[in-house]
């Protein structure tokens, strides 16, 4: 269904002009550097890519889990054929003309004892249909899945390594919305121009699209989640560009730190796109200008807070503090003046001291500073 847009008496924003030269913030042209890379991508995505630099042992134990599983579920599949196969046989046999135990009249039955042959058997086919269908395919794209490659294979080129490159792949939410019709009534009723939706110029669908970027890419799910850890509703694992990727660092056509919390979409006009969502903050603390250096720092002292939380059991404060913060960055003109940041402030002081607890001295006794380095 087409999605109407307001016309100029609602006073609704329209989106940029697909016609320049540069993308909006926080979208930027990707390097020719990385095209070895997003030549192989499909513009139908956005793909987010991080470094996991958990130790290799860890991600073995991580790993074995769904290797454990997949043998667990094939092995009851081989007992569930073991002991219905013979059934079956025995109902083909019937089928064909040769009577056997499985064989039943129905005219020799009364009501109740032809309902519970009807109603057993019936549920037997279901339940071998749903095995079928829904389970077996786990393990059979765990080891054979070519769509997109497969954990397995993926494992077997690549190995276990201190450092992997994880790529991430959008779901159904992104094409979906990417392809949304809209329809603008600003010329009047019925005459308006039909168009699709703009992720990058169109400024509240590049708000929505920042925001799920922003959530696949933060801290707390990078660097506390081995990245076989998460793939969720709105991203899937893309076992063959992993490969690819870490065969392109292994033969230096790449270097391992552009994978390092790298995003990528396409757009019609710009090309292939990166988004540096630091852009969004502004100020030294958040622009573009913020080296690696003080990134390291401003982390640990967010885990040093989001530990002092934990410690009194107001962990759940930790999480709406981080939910805040990223809303209030993706919304115009992000967090980069000093009265924005102070109604932020304010804002996040009252939430917590309505759970009892001073913000301002739980930040100053777990990470000793007035503030997030740099801001």
């Amino acid at each position: 269904m087409p999605i109407k847009r307001a016309g100029k008496g609602s006073g609704a924003r329209k989106s940029a002009e697909t016609t320049n030269r540069e993308p909006p913030v926080p979208f930027k042209k990707a390097p020719d550097s990385l095209e070895p890379f997003y030549d192989q991508l499909s513009t139908r995505h956005v793909y987010i890519a991080h470094i996991d630099n958990k130790p290799a042992s860890f991600k073995r134990k991580i790993f074995s889990v769904p290797v454990l599983m997949n043998l667990g579920i094939v092995l009851l599949f081989a007992l569930r054929v073991w002991y219905i196969g013979p059934y079956y046989y025995l109902l083909l046999q019937s089928a064909l003309g040769t009577a056997n135990a499985t064989t039943f009249v129905a005219k020799d039955l009364t009501w109740f004892q032809l309902a519970s042959v009807v109603l057993r058997r019936g549920f037997t086919f279901m339940l071998d249909f749903i095995l079928c269908i829904f389970v077996w395919p786990w393990p059979v794209e765990f080891c054979f899945g070519t769509t997109h490659g497969n954990p397995v294979g993926w494992r077997m080129q690549v190995g276990f390594r201190d450092k992997e490159i994880y790529v991430r792949r959008s779901r159904e939410w992104y094409s979906s919305t990417k392809n949304s019709i809209i329809t603008d009534e600003s010329a009047g009723s019925g005459s308006g121009a039909t168009t699709k939706l703009d992720l990058v110029n169109d400024e509240d669908a590049r708000r929505l699209l920042v925001a799920h970027i922003s959530q696949a890419t933060s801290p707390l799910l990078t660097q506390q989640k081995t990245g076989y850890l998460t793939m969720d509703g709105n991203w899937d694992l893309d076992w063959n560009l992993m490969v690819l990727a870490t065969h392109l660092v292994d033969k230096k056509e790449l270097a391992l730190e552009a994978f390092t919390s790298l995003t990528l979409l396409h757009h019609n006009n710009y090309g292939w796109l990166t988004a540096d969502l630091r852009l969004l903050g502004g100020g030294s603390g958040g622009g573009p200008g913020a080296s690696s250096a003080d990134d390291d720092i401003r982390r640990k002292q967010v885990f040093a807070f989001r530990d002092a939380l934990a410690a009194i059991g107001k962990e759940d404060l930790f999480f709406r503090w981080i939910e805040i913060i990223q809303f209030e960055a993706t919304r115009p003109g992000g967090l980069g003046n000093a009265e924005r940041q102070a109604e932020v402030a304010k804002q996040v002081r009252d939430l917590f001291q309505e759970k009892g607890v001073d913000f301002d001295q739980l930040w100053a006794d777990s990470v000793g500073t007035d503030g997030l380095h740099g801001m």
